[in-house]
């Protein structure tokens, strides 16, 4: 049987290989990491916090410079350099276990400065993609890609437990480092010329081409909506699963076996949608796909304060909360994630992604403080309800805008042109 699309594309099965490969690693990295702070450094609470802080800091600080660089470069070399200097800090843990020098100040900037690399990774590939396949097919790239990291949500976290359990944790981590080296090594195997966006001689002060990223987003009748739609959905979602598992083992009594198959249940059902998107958008349109599988996908949500006890019931209603809600966010990145890449100049792709990042994930650490704060102030179940209904806001930002109409990445390549003409977008 003859392969169809990116099936026949050598270039891309490397970078998809390489890419699912070191998300196998991240997802069990995920799991070695504060283990191992805990049984060999005795780590506090509050030392995992300020782990975890300082591995998504980068995002925050450094996402709208890290998207000039990523339009000043060629991206393919970055993301090996980002590949490579990953590996190199993530070996150093287990060498610092085995020579007896590991420390928790260490953890923090390996934590730190891994953050950083990978947010240049994250920008320069998803400003790639484009270069890599063409824009007729970005979508069936972006699922092809999200698809992997549903697996390695559902298999990495496994893996993880299996390897730090027979292996212990520095060994765990050894593996993603390798993994790291491997992505690396896929990566420099890609033939395929990738031309200099920018040359030297052209580059302008870092500031204003921050401004130019963040002026053509939020400019932009679609990418502003979009923007707003994913912002506000994540600071609602952060409320509501800051306090989910809290209300799982204290308020429903589950045991951890019965949390993990519920958490479980949202990657199987993200691979679902992972496979599903191209379909649904072909039958709906991008602009509706876009939009109804945010409604549906929050709305879901609101099964999780239908449960009272840990009877049989609340289990199927808990376990089809999180399969409709982890099928339908694949869905909604793909479509919008696509429709961003094919909608952005070549030139303002790395800005965009960046500025697009900042704005989306900005809201994150608000909506943990909130969901904290109200979990303490009216309780576990309200900040789920709180939570719950404030994610069926975020749908009216698209549904009301030009994104709704949006047919098709044909439409998309056209409002690209007018979007050219009609901002007069400066080019770099």
């Amino acid at each position: 049987m003859k392969l169809k699309g990116l099936w026949n594309d050598s270039n891309f099965l490397k970078f998809w290989a390489g890419e699912t490969l070191s998300l196998v690693g991240g997802q069990i990295t995920i799991i070695a990491l504060p283990l191992l702070a805990i049984n060999i450094l005795k780590a506090s609470p509050g030392e995992l916090g300020v782990l975890g802080a300082m591995q998504f800091a980068p995002y925050l600080f450094f996402g709208l410079f890290a998207g000039v660089m990523v339009d000043r470069l060629k991206r393919r070399p970055l993301m090996i350099i980002a590949d490579i200097c990953r590996a190199l800090l993530l070996i150093s843990i287990p060498a610092g276990v085995w020579f007896d020098f590991l420390s928790m100040e260490q953890l923090y900037l390996v934590g730190f400065f891994t953050g950083v690399f990978s947010l240049f990774f994250d920008i320069a590939y998803q400003s790639y993609l484009p270069t890599l396949v063409g824009k007729d097919k970005i979508s069936e790239g972006n699922s092809k890609l999200q698809a992997s990291g549903s697996i390695s949500q559902v298999a990495g976290p496994s893996i993880g437990g299996l390897l730090v359990d027979f292996l212990t944790a520095p060994f765990a981590i050894l593996f993603d480092a390798l993994s790291f080296l491997v992505s690396a090594i896929f990566l420099k195997a890609i033939k395929i010329k990738e031309e200099k966006v920018v040359s030297t001689s052209e580059k302008k002060n870092i500031w204003n081409e921050i401004g130019e990223g963040l002026s053509f987003v939020f400019k932009s009748n679609f990418l502003r909506p979009i923007a707003m739609c994913t912002g506000i959905s994540n600071f609602f979602g952060r409320i509501l699963f800051t306090v989910f598992i809290i209300y799982l083992s204290v308020n429903l009594n589950f045991s951890a076996t019965t949390i993990g198959l519920i958490f479980g249940i949202a990657s199987v059902g993200a691979f679902v949608g992972a496979l599903l998107a191209n379909h649904i958008v072909k039958m709906l349109g991008l602009g509706k796909t876009i939009t109804f599988s945010i409604l549906f996908g929050n709305s879901s949500l609101l099964l999780i304060p239908l449960t009272d006890d840990n009877s049989i019931l609340s289990i199927l209603f808990l376990l089809a909360s999180q399969f409709f809600w982890g099928m339908a966010n694949p869905i909604y990145n793909i479509s919008q994630v696509s429709f961003r890449q094919s909608y952005t100049p070549s030139h303002l792709l790395g800005r965009m992604n960046a500025s697009m990042r900042t704005l989306v994930w900005g809201t994150v650490p608000l909506g943990y403080l909130a969901g904290g704060f109200l979990g303490e102030t009216v309780g576990i179940k309200n900040a789920i309800i709180i939570g719950g209904f404030g994610g069926l806001l975020p749908f009216l930002f698209v549904l009301f805008s030009p994104v709704f109409k949006l047919n098709s990445i044909e439409d998309v390549l056209e409002k690209q042109k007018e979007s050219i003409e009609g901002e007069k977008i400066v080019s770099t």
